[in-house]
């Protein structure tokens, strides 16, 4: 346990930072399902829009903090070329 008043704050900080990263990673996941989802049924046209949906989405948790760029971008590049090849 934390001694130290900073420490003790800096406990509080990180439990906050967790919570909002948290709901972010939840919120991004919810997003890739419904792309997922519409790759599974065979709707090219449901998929594409739900990849143009997700995409802001899930750069923002870069920006945020709680994914890499190059894992974003890797995770981008494979889920739309997945979109192009629905026949």
């Amino acid at each position: 346990m934390a001694n130290t008043p900073q420490a003790k704050k800096r406990a509080r900080q990180n439990e906050a930072r967790f919570q909002v990263n948290k709901a972010r990673r939840s919120r991004i996941r919810t997003f890739l399902r419904k792309v997922e989802e519409a790759i599974t049924s065979g709707d090219k046209d449901a998929a594409s829009v739900a990849l143009r949906d997700a995409q802001p989405e899930i750069m923002r948790g870069v920006t945020k903090g709680v994914y890499h760029k190059n894992t974003v971008a890797r995770k981008m590049s494979r889920l739309s070329a997945r979109v192009k090849a629905i026949g």
